[in-house]
């Protein structure tokens, strides 16, 4: 039983923690519709027998629609909404008919705290037009803002499912000499669909750094003579070179600490020029041949001074 509530969490949690397709900007339009809460009110009429009246809307209806920009975070949209409440009332010769309508024009400014989430919390606000009236003429022109909190639903880059609860509110309306306040709350349900282009795929990584080809001679104590294993690998530094086309090689002769520095310095460079006139013999142009004499300096192995180090005797071959 516990495995089984764990997996109903992890399936619930899963789509909270996923992260949608990166989003792009772009324009969207929507359509949205839920309940309305038109708060109880006290209306003034011009009427010495109803001075005053008592007002307690039922619940009502809202439906509109948008059309938007995203800037992914930021977004903003021009909305009208139309939002309806029957009341418990009706007084002849007043504004108060037994019902409410109101529509807004609204220019909305929000924010999406995570645009890349599957699921993104917003917060808004907005300021607009009212027309508002007890007998579906809108006669009454106010002024209307609203603030605004929910919850999107990115379902795909371009299609989007929104719920959220605001608070509407407008200057007193005042129609046929009957005035009152109009506040209201609702929860509306929107959908969204979004025109922008798909996200860019991201650049591709760059090519791996690629070395340039190396070969390795080594030699005996104090010699710069060539052994056959020496011979072949300067075969296999030519044939590259060959099959690379047109390129530069470079050969740095070493030695190791044993010996005087000064007579190292030369043992390195005959080394080194032992290697470059092997590769002429087997085809490599003496003029694409660099030769460096490096004696004790850029050891392979560390050793301390006077140390016959075999890996340290070497002429290494580059082909760039």
């Amino acid at each position: 039983m516990k495995k089984a509530l764990m997996a109903a969490a992890a399936l619930v949690a899963l789509p909270v923690m996923a992260q949608a397709q990166a989003p792009s900007p772009g324009v969207y339009i929507g359509a949205e519709g839920g309940l309305n809460w038109l708060l109880n009110f006290t209306a003034a009429t011009n009427i010495p027998t109803f001075p005053t009246v008592s007002v307690t809307p039922q619940t009502g209806w809202a439906v509109g629609g948008v059309i938007g920009y995203d800037f992914v975070g930021p977004r903003v949209e021009l909305e009208g909404v139309y939002r309806n409440n029957q009341l418990n009332i009706g007084v002849p010769g007043t504004a108060i008919n037994n019902q409410v309508g109101q529509l807004g024009i609204m220019a909305n400014l929000l924010y999406d705290f995570m645009p890349g989430s599957v699921i993104t919390p917003y917060i808004g606000a907005g300021a607009g037009v009212g027309f508002v009236d007890s007998n579906q003429s809108l006669g009454s022109t106010v002024f209307a803002y609203q603030g605004i909190i929910g919850l999107g639903w990115n379902v795909d880059t371009n299609f989007r499912v929104n719920i959220d609860g605001r608070y509407y509110g407008t200057s007193n309306p005042t129609i046929n000499g009957t005035t009152w306040t109009n506040n209201n709350f609702s929860v509306m349900l929107g959908l969204q669909l979004k025109f922008g282009a798909a996200a860019p795929p991201p650049p591709p990584p760059p090519p791996p750094m690629v070395a340039p080809p190396s070969f390795m001679v080594f030699f005996d104590w104090d010699r710069s003579n060539l052994s056959q294993q020496a011979l072949t690998t300067i075969q296999q530094a030519a044939n590259a070179f060959k099959a690379k086309g047109s390129a530069r090689i470079t050969a740095t002769g070493h030695t190791d600490t044993s010996g005087p520095e000064a007579y190292n310095m030369a043992l390195s460079l005959r080394r080194a020029n032992a290697v470059k006139d092997a590769l002429v013999r087997d085809g490599v142009p003496a003029q694409a041949i660099t030769v460096i004499g490096m004696g004790e300096k850029g050891l392979l192995v560390q050793t301390g001074d006077n140390v016959r180090e075999p890996q340290n005797r070497r002429v290494e071959i580059v082909i760039q």
